[in-house]
Protein backbone atom coordinates (compact mmCIF):
# COMPACT_ATOMS: atom_id res chain seq x y z
CA UNK A 1 0.00 0.00 0.00
CA UNK A 2 1.31 3.45 -0.95
CA UNK A 3 0.55 6.10 1.67
CA UNK A 4 1.82 9.66 1.91
CA UNK A 5 1.20 11.91 4.90
CA UNK A 6 2.93 15.08 3.60
CA UNK A 7 1.83 17.65 0.99
CA UNK A 8 3.72 17.59 -2.30
CA UNK A 9 4.68 20.68 -4.32
CA UNK A 10 5.91 20.28 -7.89
CA UNK A 11 7.30 23.14 -9.98
CA UNK A 12 7.36 22.61 -13.73
CA UNK A 13 10.56 24.25 -14.98
CA UNK A 14 9.78 23.40 -18.62
CA UNK A 15 6.66 25.56 -18.42
CA UNK A 16 8.63 28.26 -16.59
CA UNK A 17 10.97 28.50 -19.58
CA UNK A 18 8.02 28.72 -21.98
CA UNK A 19 6.51 31.55 -19.92
CA UNK A 20 9.85 33.37 -19.86
CA UNK A 21 10.28 32.99 -23.61
CA UNK A 22 6.78 34.31 -24.33
CA UNK A 23 7.28 37.33 -22.07
CA UNK A 24 10.69 37.90 -23.62
CA UNK A 25 9.06 37.94 -27.06
CA UNK A 26 6.38 40.38 -25.89
CA UNK A 27 9.08 42.60 -24.36
CA UNK A 28 11.29 42.75 -27.46
CA UNK A 29 13.32 44.69 -28.37
CA UNK A 30 13.74 45.38 -24.64
CA UNK A 31 15.93 42.98 -22.68
CA UNK A 32 14.02 40.55 -20.45
CA UNK A 33 15.19 40.25 -16.84
CA UNK A 34 13.93 37.70 -14.31
CA UNK A 35 12.74 38.69 -10.84
CA UNK A 36 13.60 35.91 -8.39
CA UNK A 37 13.26 37.72 -5.08
CA UNK A 38 11.75 35.99 -2.05
CA UNK A 39 13.34 32.66 -3.07
CA UNK A 40 11.81 33.00 -6.55
CA UNK A 41 8.39 33.70 -5.01
CA UNK A 42 8.95 30.67 -2.79
CA UNK A 43 9.62 28.24 -5.63
CA UNK A 44 13.38 27.91 -5.14
CA UNK A 45 15.72 30.69 -6.32
CA UNK A 46 18.65 28.42 -7.14
CA UNK A 47 16.62 26.04 -9.30
CA UNK A 48 14.77 28.87 -11.02
CA UNK A 49 17.89 30.96 -11.64
CA UNK A 50 19.83 27.99 -12.96
CA UNK A 51 16.99 27.10 -15.32
CA UNK A 52 16.59 30.63 -16.65
CA UNK A 53 20.33 31.19 -16.94
CA UNK A 54 20.58 28.04 -19.06
CA UNK A 55 17.71 29.43 -21.16
CA UNK A 56 19.75 32.57 -21.82
CA UNK A 57 18.64 35.03 -19.13
CA UNK A 58 21.51 37.30 -18.09
CA UNK A 59 19.76 39.87 -15.90
CA UNK A 60 18.18 39.04 -12.54
CA UNK A 61 16.51 41.08 -9.81
CA UNK A 62 16.41 40.12 -6.13
CA UNK A 63 15.29 42.05 -3.05
CA UNK A 64 18.29 41.60 -0.75
CA UNK A 65 22.01 41.07 -1.08
CA UNK A 66 21.84 37.67 0.59
CA UNK A 67 19.44 36.50 -2.13
CA UNK A 68 21.83 37.61 -4.83
CA UNK A 69 24.73 35.78 -3.22
CA UNK A 70 22.72 32.55 -3.20
CA UNK A 71 22.16 32.55 -6.96
CA UNK A 72 25.55 33.86 -8.07
CA UNK A 73 27.10 30.35 -8.38
CA UNK A 74 24.42 29.26 -10.88
CA UNK A 75 24.41 32.56 -12.82
CA UNK A 76 28.14 33.33 -13.01
CA UNK A 77 28.05 35.92 -15.80
CA UNK A 78 24.68 37.51 -15.08
CA UNK A 79 24.08 40.99 -13.72
CA UNK A 80 22.20 40.66 -10.44
CA UNK A 81 20.37 43.80 -9.28
CA UNK A 82 19.38 44.21 -5.63
CA UNK A 83 16.18 46.23 -5.25
CA UNK A 84 16.44 47.09 -1.55
CA UNK A 85 19.83 48.66 -2.03
CA UNK A 86 23.03 48.22 -0.07
CA UNK A 87 23.87 48.66 3.62
CA UNK A 88 26.27 47.46 6.29
CA UNK A 89 24.35 44.20 6.70
CA UNK A 90 24.76 43.29 3.03
CA UNK A 91 28.06 44.90 1.98
CA UNK A 92 30.04 41.66 2.05
CA UNK A 93 27.47 39.94 -0.16
CA UNK A 94 27.88 42.69 -2.75
CA UNK A 95 31.66 42.41 -2.68
CA UNK A 96 31.92 38.64 -2.85
CA UNK A 97 29.05 38.03 -5.28
CA UNK A 98 29.59 41.13 -7.49
CA UNK A 99 26.05 42.40 -7.06
CA UNK A 100 24.59 45.62 -8.46
CA UNK A 101 22.70 47.78 -5.95
CA UNK A 102 19.61 49.73 -6.89
CA UNK A 103 20.18 53.05 -5.15
CA UNK A 104 16.74 53.93 -3.82
CA UNK A 105 17.32 57.03 -1.67
CA UNK A 106 19.89 59.76 -0.92
CA UNK A 107 20.88 57.94 2.28
CA UNK A 108 21.68 54.75 0.37
CA UNK A 109 23.60 56.79 -2.20
CA UNK A 110 25.70 58.30 0.59
CA UNK A 111 26.47 54.81 1.88
CA UNK A 112 27.44 53.73 -1.64
CA UNK A 113 29.82 56.68 -2.03
CA UNK A 114 31.60 55.56 1.13
CA UNK A 115 31.67 51.89 0.13
CA UNK A 116 31.95 51.78 -3.65
CA UNK A 117 32.95 48.47 -5.21
CA UNK A 118 35.29 48.60 -8.18
CA UNK A 119 33.68 47.45 -11.42
CA UNK A 120 30.10 47.82 -10.17
CA UNK A 121 27.90 50.53 -11.66
CA UNK A 122 24.67 50.85 -9.64
CA UNK A 123 21.15 51.52 -10.88
CA UNK A 124 18.98 54.30 -9.46
CA UNK A 125 15.29 54.16 -8.59
CA UNK A 126 13.13 57.25 -9.07
CA UNK A 127 9.70 58.17 -7.77
CA UNK A 128 6.96 58.50 -10.41
CA UNK A 129 3.75 58.12 -8.38
CA UNK A 130 3.83 54.89 -6.41
CA UNK A 131 5.34 56.76 -3.44
CA UNK A 132 7.37 53.82 -2.25
CA UNK A 133 11.15 53.72 -2.72
CA UNK A 134 12.84 56.18 -5.05
CA UNK A 135 14.45 59.60 -5.55
CA UNK A 136 12.11 62.54 -5.95
CA UNK A 137 12.81 65.25 -8.52
CA UNK A 138 13.92 67.46 -5.66
CA UNK A 139 16.43 64.79 -4.60
CA UNK A 140 17.73 64.50 -8.15
CA UNK A 141 18.25 68.27 -8.38
CA UNK A 142 20.81 67.92 -5.59
CA UNK A 143 23.00 65.47 -7.54
CA UNK A 144 25.96 66.59 -9.61
CA UNK A 145 26.22 65.80 -13.34
CA UNK A 146 28.93 63.27 -12.47
CA UNK A 147 26.62 61.50 -10.04
CA UNK A 148 23.72 61.48 -12.50
CA UNK A 149 25.95 59.89 -15.14
CA UNK A 150 27.25 57.21 -12.79
CA UNK A 151 24.26 54.85 -13.00
CA UNK A 152 23.80 51.82 -15.26
CA UNK A 153 19.98 52.05 -15.29
CA UNK A 154 17.24 54.36 -14.12
CA UNK A 155 14.30 52.42 -12.69
CA UNK A 156 10.75 53.04 -11.55
CA UNK A 157 7.72 50.85 -10.83
CA UNK A 158 4.12 51.05 -12.05
CA UNK A 159 1.33 50.99 -9.48
CA UNK A 160 -1.64 50.02 -11.66
CA UNK A 161 -0.44 48.23 -14.80
CA UNK A 162 -2.90 45.39 -14.20
CA UNK A 163 -5.62 47.88 -15.21
CA UNK A 164 -4.73 49.21 -18.68
CA UNK A 165 -7.17 52.13 -18.54
CA UNK A 166 -6.07 53.27 -15.07
CA UNK A 167 -5.06 56.94 -15.08
CA UNK A 168 -1.88 56.18 -13.11
CA UNK A 169 -0.30 54.35 -16.05
CA UNK A 170 -0.10 57.39 -18.31
CA UNK A 171 0.68 59.61 -15.34
CA UNK A 172 3.64 57.50 -14.30
CA UNK A 173 4.84 57.05 -17.87
CA UNK A 174 4.83 60.82 -18.37
CA UNK A 175 6.60 61.39 -15.06
CA UNK A 176 9.23 58.76 -15.91
CA UNK A 177 9.85 60.17 -19.38
CA UNK A 178 10.18 63.67 -17.94
CA UNK A 179 12.68 62.54 -15.31
CA UNK A 180 14.68 60.51 -17.82
CA UNK A 181 14.87 63.38 -20.32
CA UNK A 182 15.82 65.87 -17.61
CA UNK A 183 18.33 63.86 -15.61
CA UNK A 184 19.19 60.58 -17.39
CA UNK A 185 19.01 61.27 -21.11
CA UNK A 186 21.65 58.69 -22.06
CA UNK A 187 20.98 56.15 -19.30
CA UNK A 188 19.13 52.90 -20.09
CA UNK A 189 15.74 52.67 -18.39
CA UNK A 190 13.36 50.11 -16.92
CA UNK A 191 9.78 50.84 -15.87
CA UNK A 192 7.70 47.69 -16.40
CA UNK A 193 7.37 44.54 -14.34
CA UNK A 194 5.26 41.61 -15.61
CA UNK A 195 1.95 43.46 -15.93
CA UNK A 196 3.60 46.36 -17.72
CA UNK A 197 4.75 44.00 -20.46
CA UNK A 198 1.11 43.72 -21.56
CA UNK A 199 0.78 47.47 -21.96
CA UNK A 200 2.02 49.12 -25.14
CA UNK A 201 5.68 49.28 -26.14
CA UNK A 202 6.09 52.78 -24.71
CA UNK A 203 6.24 51.21 -21.27
CA UNK A 204 9.02 48.72 -22.08
CA UNK A 205 12.04 51.03 -22.46
CA UNK A 206 15.35 49.08 -22.42
CA UNK A 207 14.59 46.30 -19.95
CA UNK A 208 11.50 44.60 -18.50
CA UNK A 209 11.43 42.85 -15.12
CA UNK A 210 9.58 39.53 -15.37
CA UNK A 211 8.22 38.18 -12.11
CA UNK A 212 4.72 36.96 -11.29
CA UNK A 213 3.61 36.27 -14.86
CA UNK A 214 6.67 34.13 -15.42
CA UNK A 215 5.48 31.95 -12.52
CA UNK A 216 2.06 31.53 -14.14
CA UNK A 217 0.11 34.25 -12.30
CA UNK A 218 -2.37 36.23 -14.37
CA UNK A 219 -1.00 39.74 -13.89
CA UNK A 220 -3.29 41.07 -16.63
CA UNK A 221 -6.70 39.80 -15.43
CA UNK A 222 -8.56 41.91 -17.98
CA UNK A 223 -7.48 39.34 -20.58
CA UNK A 224 -7.21 35.56 -20.77
CA UNK A 225 -4.07 34.34 -19.04
CA UNK A 226 -1.40 33.65 -21.66
CA UNK A 227 0.91 32.06 -19.12
CA UNK A 228 1.08 28.36 -18.35
CA UNK A 229 0.44 27.15 -14.82
CA UNK A 230 3.75 25.85 -13.45
CA UNK A 231 2.62 24.69 -9.98
CA UNK A 232 1.02 21.50 -8.77
CA UNK A 233 0.19 21.32 -5.06
CA UNK A 234 -1.42 18.16 -3.75
CA UNK A 235 -1.99 16.69 -0.30
CA UNK A 236 -2.86 13.14 0.77
CA UNK A 237 -6.11 11.97 2.28
CA UNK A 238 -5.45 10.54 5.75
CA UNK A 239 -8.95 9.29 6.50
CA UNK A 240 -12.40 8.92 4.92
CA UNK A 241 -15.45 8.55 7.14
CA UNK A 242 -19.20 9.18 7.35
CA UNK A 243 -20.65 12.36 8.79
CA UNK A 244 -24.20 12.03 10.08
CA UNK A 245 -26.86 14.67 9.65
CA UNK A 246 -26.65 17.21 12.47
CA UNK A 247 -22.97 16.53 13.27
CA UNK A 248 -20.47 19.40 13.39
CA UNK A 249 -17.11 19.78 11.65
CA UNK A 250 -13.86 21.37 12.81
CA UNK A 251 -12.87 23.99 15.36
CA UNK A 252 -15.68 26.16 16.75
CA UNK A 253 -18.24 23.91 15.00
CA UNK A 254 -18.73 26.37 12.15
CA UNK A 255 -20.22 23.75 9.81
CA UNK A 256 -23.15 21.42 10.53
CA UNK A 257 -24.11 18.58 8.20
CA UNK A 258 -27.56 19.19 6.67
CA UNK A 259 -27.78 15.55 5.53
CA UNK A 260 -25.78 12.36 5.91
CA UNK A 261 -22.45 12.95 4.20
CA UNK A 262 -19.00 11.49 3.55
CA UNK A 263 -15.89 13.49 4.45
CA UNK A 264 -12.16 13.23 3.77
CA UNK A 265 -9.48 14.59 6.09
CA UNK A 266 -6.64 15.99 3.96
CA UNK A 267 -3.12 16.57 5.26
CA UNK A 268 -2.62 20.29 4.62
CA UNK A 269 -3.48 23.39 6.62
CA UNK A 270 -2.49 26.92 7.51
CA UNK A 271 0.82 25.60 8.85
CA UNK A 272 1.59 24.81 5.23
CA UNK A 273 0.65 28.28 4.02
CA UNK A 274 -2.95 27.50 3.13
CA UNK A 275 -5.02 30.61 3.98
CA UNK A 276 -7.42 30.20 6.88
CA UNK A 277 -9.85 32.32 4.88
CA UNK A 278 -10.61 29.19 2.82
CA UNK A 279 -12.60 27.91 5.81
CA UNK A 280 -16.12 26.96 4.63
CA UNK A 281 -15.28 28.64 1.35
CA UNK A 282 -12.48 26.98 -0.63
CA UNK A 283 -12.38 23.64 -2.39
CA UNK A 284 -10.02 20.87 -3.37
CA UNK A 285 -9.97 18.83 -6.57
CA UNK A 286 -10.24 15.05 -6.82
CA UNK A 287 -10.45 13.06 -10.03
CA UNK A 288 -13.13 10.55 -10.94
CA UNK A 289 -13.17 8.86 -14.35
CA UNK A 290 -10.42 11.32 -15.35
CA UNK A 291 -12.69 14.29 -14.69
CA UNK A 292 -12.13 16.92 -11.97
CA UNK A 293 -14.55 16.90 -9.03
CA UNK A 294 -14.48 20.05 -6.89
CA UNK A 295 -15.07 19.21 -3.23
CA UNK A 296 -15.86 21.98 -0.73
CA UNK A 297 -13.76 22.59 2.36
CA UNK A 298 -15.99 22.17 5.43
CA UNK A 299 -15.41 24.01 8.68
CA UNK A 300 -12.24 25.75 9.74
CA UNK A 301 -8.88 25.23 8.07
CA UNK A 302 -6.68 23.97 10.90
CA UNK A 303 -2.89 23.99 11.19
CA UNK A 304 -2.34 20.60 9.58
CA UNK A 305 -5.66 19.54 8.02
CA UNK A 306 -8.69 20.48 5.98
CA UNK A 307 -11.91 18.50 5.96
CA UNK A 308 -13.65 18.07 2.60
CA UNK A 309 -17.09 16.99 1.42
CA UNK A 310 -16.52 13.92 -0.77
CA UNK A 311 -20.10 12.65 -0.70
CA UNK A 312 -20.31 12.63 -4.48
CA UNK A 313 -17.13 10.61 -5.01
CA UNK A 314 -17.66 6.90 -5.59
CA UNK A 315 -14.19 5.61 -4.82
CA UNK A 316 -11.99 7.53 -2.44
CA UNK A 317 -9.64 6.19 0.18
CA UNK A 318 -6.75 7.11 2.44
CA UNK A 319 -3.67 7.69 0.32
CA UNK A 320 -5.52 9.40 -2.54
CA UNK A 321 -4.42 12.94 -3.33
CA UNK A 322 -6.47 16.10 -3.17
CA UNK A 323 -5.22 18.86 -5.48
CA UNK A 324 -5.08 22.41 -4.20
CA UNK A 325 -3.33 23.94 -7.23
CA UNK A 326 -3.07 22.53 -10.74
CA UNK A 327 -4.35 23.25 -14.24
CA UNK A 328 -7.98 22.80 -13.10
CA UNK A 329 -7.66 25.02 -10.01
CA UNK A 330 -4.92 27.52 -10.62
CA UNK A 331 -3.04 29.66 -8.17
CA UNK A 332 -5.26 32.59 -9.19
CA UNK A 333 -8.40 30.51 -8.57
CA UNK A 334 -7.30 29.51 -5.07
CA UNK A 335 -6.24 33.06 -4.24
CA UNK A 336 -9.63 34.39 -5.35
CA UNK A 337 -11.44 31.93 -3.08
CA UNK A 338 -9.16 32.97 -0.22
CA UNK A 339 -9.83 36.69 -0.86
CA UNK A 340 -6.14 37.37 -1.38
CA UNK A 341 -3.76 37.72 -4.33
CA UNK A 342 -1.76 34.98 -5.99
CA UNK A 343 1.50 36.80 -5.16
CA UNK A 344 0.93 36.45 -1.41
CA UNK A 345 -0.34 32.89 -1.71
CA UNK A 346 2.60 31.58 -3.72
CA UNK A 347 5.09 33.26 -1.40
CA UNK A 348 3.56 31.70 1.71
CA UNK A 349 3.10 28.27 0.19
CA UNK A 350 6.33 28.00 -1.76
CA UNK A 351 8.72 28.53 1.13
CA UNK A 352 7.08 26.02 3.46
CA UNK A 353 9.70 23.46 4.57
CA UNK A 354 7.08 20.78 5.33
CA UNK A 355 6.39 20.09 1.68
CA UNK A 356 8.01 17.44 -0.43
CA UNK A 357 9.25 19.78 -3.16
CA UNK A 358 10.11 18.44 -6.61
CA UNK A 359 10.85 19.84 -10.05
CA UNK A 360 9.86 18.81 -13.56
CA UNK A 361 12.80 19.53 -15.82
Amino acid sequence: MSLYTTPVLNINLKKLIKNFELLKKLSAPATAAAVIKDDAYGLGAVEVAKTLYTAGCRHFFVAHGAEGAVIRPVAPEAEIFVLQGIGEDSLEFFKKARLTPVICSPVVLSFWHQNQIAGIKPAIQVETGLNRLGFTREDLEQLSPEELNSFSYVLSHLSSADEPAHFMNERQLTNFQTIKNRFFKNTPATLSASDGVFLNKEFHFNLTRLGAAMYGINTAPYRENQMQNIIELKAPVLQVKPLKKGEFVGYSATYRAPVDMKIAIVSIGYGDGLPRSLSNHGKVVFYQDNHPVFCPILGRVSMDNVICDVTNLKDIKAGDFAYLINDDQTLDDLARDASTIAYELISNIGKNPRFIKSYTR
